[in-house]
């Protein structure tokens, strides 16, 4: 799912290791790449931040100016378009994406199947790129070859997120989050009935992300949404088991408030505004939560997924940066560069990463978030020493996460993003309908979804 991007600003003026690259590449099961580093070249890069968050554009097109005056053969024309579910196939289809851009990790292994992206190796390779990469990403952004097709670049597990203040109104020890679902739900109903105008607990319902919701709680309580072929579904007591407690906790004990219509910044708007008590959720939204909707820092607390039928992990996943598979070599080695100038740059330089951290501190911006990062846990390790005097976050108030030891279990392989907007309506509905036959529900669903599998198999 889409993971919202958390990039640390950057100031105007950076001092950054110089790009090499070399004009042929060639690899292991790789056609040789003819590139031409010098080449003037235009590229489009996604995700430029909107008007309404001044600071964080301008930001953004000072490292656009910087990254141009360092390489004065690149021209860049940066664009809006960020990852949309509804609206990304369409576009990919229609060739009218930019050159690079943030997706889901969730659409790796299909479109590469499909052969919708380029190979990316040759020019990670001509950038000495692949050996510090997080292994445990790498491993969804390459094929049967080992041939990588895209860079992840942000990495997440899902947790609970809580609301400190709002478990003291409740009576609760903040200290001690749930760690079990049966603990959610009793802390969820004595938020309800102690803290007016609280739900105790959310759940995404909407724009895919129900669906994945429905899946990380399958995990935590040791089931599976997929066979491990991504040919069928394998529903069973766990996913039932989650639509019930769920089902519990909006009619039976009136914990979760009257909205049960929320996507992803939906629910962070709400929860950063004091109207829900906990909600699945990685830790990023600690960035958002604070810095865009204005919450108070000392309120935020981050806790490990919670538990049934044992410890059995977290669904892990991420974003990765989508390179168009029509553009040129020149233009891919181009934004190649970009994404490593962008993303990956402040991991190798000391300087830069000390000028990132303050200009992402005096911007409002978090440093040292707790994540799973784009880079082997060494260089993240390096990296964190540099900027360890400039860390803003309470890392005490995400103990119960960053103490976790659960496994990370990968989302769904097969047809993610259609599996999980079929899903939607299913979480939606054990909500909004009280009278809800839970396995009826379920197997109307899984019907949609076999047909769904069997065609993204062939």
């Amino acid at each position: 799912m889409k993971k919202q991007r958390l990039r640390l600003a950057i100031a105007t003026t950076i001092a950054v290791l110089a790009l090499t690259a070399c004009s042929t590449t060639a690899g292991a099961g790789t056609a040789s790449v003819k590139t031409d580093p010098k080449a003037k070249v235009t590229i489009t890069i996604g995700d430029e931040p909107t008007a309404d968050k001044p600071a964080d554009l301008a930001n953004f097109l000072a490292r656009v100016k910087d990254f141009e005056k360092q390489n004065p053969n690149i021209t860049i024309k940066p664009s809006t378009e960020a990852w949309d579910a509804q609206t990304f196939q369409a576009k990919l289809a229609g060739g009218t994406l930019p050159t690079v851009m943030n997706a889901s990790l969730t659409y790796s292994h299909e479109l590469i199947a499909n052969g919708q992206l380029p190979n990316m190796t040759p020019y990670l390779k001509q950038l000495n790129m692949i050996g510090d990469l997080n292994p445990l990403a790498v491993k969804n952004v390459q094929d049967s070859s080992g041939q990588i097709y895209t860079v992840p670049t942000g990495l997440f597990s899902v947790g609970l997120a809580y609301n400190r203040k709002i478990f003291q109104q409740a009576g609760l020890d903040p200290n001690k989050p749930p760690t079990t679902w049966d603990e959610v739900r009793a802390d969820a109903k004595a938020i309800s009935e102690k803290v007016p105008g609280a739900a105790g607990y959310a759940q995404l319902t909407t724009n895919n992300t129900g669906g994945w919701m429905l899946t990380t709680m399958t995990y935590s309580m040791g089931g599976a949404i997929e066979n491990k072929a991504g040919t069928k579904t394998t529903f069973g007591p766990a996913t039932t088991q989650a639509l019930q407690l769920l089902h519990d906790m909006r009619w039976v004990d009136n914990s979760m408030g009257s909205q049960f219509l929320y996507d992803q910044d939906q629910v962070r708007q709400a929860f950063s505004a004091g109207k829900i008590g906990m909600v699945l959720q990685a830790p990023d939204i600690f960035q958002q939560a604070t810095h865009n909707y204005g919450m108070d820092p000392k309120s935020f607390g981050e806790a490990a997924l919670p538990q049934a039928n044992g410890q059995n992990g977290t669904l892990t996943g991420g974003s990765l940066e989508l390179f168009n598979v029509k553009a040129s070599p020149n233009q891919l080695l181009a934004a190649l560069k970009w994404v490593k100038y962008y993303d990956f740059d402040q991991y190798y330089n000391k300087g830069l990463a000390l000028s990132a951290a303050k200009a992402a501190a005096d911007s409002g911006n978090t440093v040292g978030l707790p994540s799973l990062p784009p880079v082997s846990n060494a260089v993240n390790q390096r990296y964190l020493g540099w900027v360890k005097d400039l860390i803003n976050v309470p890392e005490n108030q995400f103990a119960g996460y960053t103490n976790s030891k659960l496994k990370l279990i990968p989302e769904p392989a097969a047809a993610t993003q259609q599996v999980y907007a079929a899903l939607d309506p299913v979480v939606q509905k054990i909500l909004t309908d009280k009278n809800a036959d839970i396995k009826q529900t379920l197997d109307s669903a899984a019907q949609s979804i076999n047909g769904i599998l069997a065609q993204s198999s062939r």
